[in-house]
């Protein structure tokens, strides 16, 4: 993988995911690339942050979907706070307001869960010498957003679309009640989303996340 003009030097990994046998995955398919050393894992955003500022690495594998810090906020906090270090983005979430905010959060390549061990490998080795990667159907999303009209800024580009129009009803004062019946959804299900969308924002309660949400326009 030593390329023309490049340093032989190790190129150091941080692996972030929060699922033990993906991790354990990872791991064992980059002990199989020449010359590169996995320095740390983290199953947290934050915990993924603070390794990328104590060790500086070259690349840092990121899964989205993480507890404590999401993983979009956990790349913009490395590409900022570590220049060197670029992110490449292994996750499942597919949706395209996840792809364009990892990509503004300053991502160097966004793959999907399930893209082969050996597009993997070459993505890893192309963002590890400065290239942008993106997997085919991320690749499309991109072309036909920069074809296409400008989108509209979307608030909390981290958030899905449904657990969007659930904060939207948190900053209108909606009981979860209420929520699960504007949105057909049951209590369990409201609740579910709460959680997620606390985690990703970063708040510890619903009247932390109106006082976001209103911030950003949400709620009438």
């Amino acid at each position: 993988m030593t390329a023309p003009g490049i340093t032989s030097s190790p190129t150091r990994v941080i692996i972030v995911d929060d699922h033990p046998l993906f991790l354990a995955g990872l791991r064992a398919m980059l002990s199989a690339i020449p010359n590169t050393e996995v320095v740390a894992e983290a199953t947290t955003g934050a915990a993924a942050v603070d390794a990328a500022r104590r060790l500086d690495p070259d690349i840092v594998l990121m899964d989205l979907d993480m507890p404590v810090m999401n993983g979009v906020e956990a790349t913009r906090r490395i590409v900022n706070e570590c220049p060197g270090a670029r992110v490449l983005v292994l996750t499942m979430l597919e949706d395209r307001d996840s792809v364009y905010a990892a990509m503004r959060a300053g991502a160097h390549g966004y793959l999907l869960k399930g893209t082969g061990i050996e597009h993997v490998m070459h993505a890893f080795a192309a963002v590890r010498y400065g290239g942008i990667v993106l997997g085919p159907q991320v690749a499309g999303w991109m072309i036909d957003c920069l074809s296409g009209p400008k989108p509209s800024i979307v608030p909390f580009p981290e958030l899905t679309d449904r657990e969007r129009a659930v904060l939207e009803l948190i900053a209108d004062g909606s009981s979860n009640a209420e929520i699960a019946r504007q949105l057909a959804l049951s209590i369990k299900t409201v609740r579910n989303y709460l959680s997620r969308i606390f985690a990703k924002l970063q708040v510890v309660d619903r009247t932390q996340a109106a006082v976001l949400a209103r911030r950003e326009g949400l709620g009438n």
